[in-house]
Order: C-alpha cells, then structure tokens, then sequence
C-alpha cells in the first residue's frame, strides 16, 4: 500500500510516517520543504504548496489512502492567512483523491472548531460549531472539517479526527512555546479554577490515525464522521504546563491574572496589532485567554468503539520521555 502523508515533516505527520513505515507501507510525503530525517528514513517527498491542485495531485497519483495533517496553525493572523492554506487546501486534497482514485482520505482536525469561549467538560462529538470564533484558525479548520466529512460519499470514505494539544519529544510547537515563555518569565497563570484539560502524547495522537485508517472504507462505520482524540488522562491544565516547565528544568509559574483581565488585554493587543499593522503576534490574544481560563475534556467513547482507540502512552511515562530528550540537548 502506498500512502501520501500532508505534512509528513511535521510534528504530527512525522510521527505518522513513521508508524507506518513500522507497518511496512509504502510512505510518500507532501510539503513546502524537503526534511533530511525523512530522506534518512526513506520517504519520497513532494515539495510544494498545498494551494497548487496540480502539485497535490502529482503527490497523490498513485497512492492509496492520504492522510490530510498539513495546515497552518496559530493564534494570530489574517482570516486570508488561514483561509488559503486550510481550506483551499483541503478542498485540493479532496480533489486531488477524487482525481485519482484514492477512496480514503483521513484528515486532522481540532477540538477548537467546537470551541465557544465557554468550558467544554466532557463533550461528545454531537457538539454543534459555535456561530463566532475568537481567531481565524479555528475557523477556517471547521470549513475544512466540514468539507472532509460532506465528500465522504460511495468513492471516497473520510474521516477527522481532533486531537487536542499534542506534546512530546520533537514538538515544534507547544512545548517550545511553553519553555521560551517560561524562560523569559512571561507565563502567567490565567484565573485560579483548577480548570481540567485532555491533551494527548505524540505517539497517541499517531496511532489514533493509524487505527481509523484501518477501520475507513466505503460505507463503514467511521465514514463520515468525526472523533475527539485524547490521552483520556484530563488534568489542571497550570499542573500540566508546570510540569512541561519542570521537564525542561524550568520553575514553576507563580504570578496570575484574572481571565477578564487576560480577556481584555488580548482585545486591546489585538486591536493596537491590527491598527499599526505590526508584525509577530501579541502576548495575549482573546483566544488564548479564553482557552488558558476554560475546561477542555471530551468523551472518547466514540473513538474507542468505533476504531479501538485506546492511548498507550500515559502522560507520566510522556513527560519522563519528553524530559530524557530535552537534557539530551534539544
């Protein structure tokens, strides 16, 4: 089997392509850059952008099953910033597939196309989109998860999964971003609710795709639907963050602010951004404050009956991972 991953060189993807390649497949990948460790490991790359349809449809002729990771991500930007690489691009995925035969495609989506601003305690995937998003990620992620799931059909079987704040060894994303600001003593905590949060271990998140990949197929019953996927484990969501801290040898954090007061300050920052038209991203956004101050578990019910999920890695066994590669120097 020959298998396209979007994204291959990326946190996610990477880890994807690599399960794979344990399974024997075939593995192909699809960026904006050529990544050394996948030469290393033997993947063929595509490069280009996931805006160009004939680009995505030369990476995906002759493949099988796509696994649709790439996208832009972050909490800050333009709504065109997101639109173009998130949904463009998803809707060239899905016709890229269509094109050339390929009749499964599995997309990674985000619990924030749900997200309302309000705690999310325990929800299942019958949680409806909310009618206004705090910034344009979440946003243009919901328009590219309803186009997967409206093009599953008799040829092509799709199916979205949201996995909710993945971390581990190699993360390029939110565990650097944790330990620049905890090393620049930026962190503050947002509110004193010991607000409970899922996140999910590299290697869960992976296999997750993995296991309903092996359940899609035309008419079966993760066609069409979509998944919350977690580590299962929900903690307060500071504990979390200050054990990040404490694997990369960090303190903890100990100033606060109160969430109408981060609220707030990401409304002015934002606005003071947008005017003078500066570039980089401010130190609080609404989003943000809004997602440090809330509840964010989900009931994965769904995942473990429908395709076996069931995560392997616990978070203490993750973070004594993640602290064993952060002294080895990264």
């Amino acid at each position: 089997m020959r298998v396209l991953v979007t994204g291959g060189g990326g946190f996610l993807g990477k880890a994807i392509v690599k399960l794979l390649l344990k399974q024997g497949k075939e593995v192909c990948s699809f960026s904006r850059n050529i990544y050394p460790q996948l030469t290393e490991l033997g993947v063929e790359q595509f490069v280009g952008d996931i805006e160009d349809l004939s680009a995505v449809i030369k990476a995906t002729d002759g493949c099988d099953l796509v696994y649709h990771v790439a996208a832009k991500a972050g909490v800050w930007g333009s709504y065109e910033e997101f639109y173009q690489p998130n949904v463009v691009g998803t809707r060239n995925i899905i016709q890229a597939c269509r094109h050339c035969n390929i009749s499964k495609l599995v997309y990674t989506s985000s619990p924030s196309v749900v997200f309302d601003g309000s705690d999310m305690e325990g929800i299942d995937e019958s949680a409806p989109y909310p009618d206004h998003y705090l910034s344009a990620y979440p946003q243009t992620k919901a328009e590219a998860e309803q186009l997967v799931l409206a093009a599953n059909d008799t040829s092509l079987a799709t199916v979205a999964l949201r996995p909710h704040l993945i971390w581990g060894p190699e993360d390029n994303h939110l565990v650097p971003r944790i330990l620049e600001r905890g090393r620049a003593g930026k962190l503050r905590q947002i509110g004193n609710r010991p607000c409970l949060v899922d996140t999910v271990y590299i290697d869960n998140a992976a296999a997750a795709h993995v296991l309903a990949a092996e359940k899609l197929s035309l008419g079966s019953v993760v066609a069409g639907k979509v998944y919350f996927v977690s580590n299962d484990e929900p903690l307060p969501l500071w504990d979390i963050i200050n054990r990040i801290l404490a694997a990369g040898g960090l303190p903890a954090v100990e100033k606060s602010i109160s969430p109408r007061v981060a609220f707030m300050a990401g409304f002015l920052l934002e606005a003071f951004y947008r005017l003078f038209r500066l570039s980089g991203e401010p130190r609080m956004t609404r989003f943000v404050a809004k997602e440090l101050s809330t509840i964010h578990w989900f009931n994965l019910s769904a995942a473990r009956q429908d395709f076996d999920y069931q995560p392997k890695v616990s978070i203490e066994e993750g973070l004594s991972r993640l602290q064993h590669w952060l002294q080895q120097g990264h």
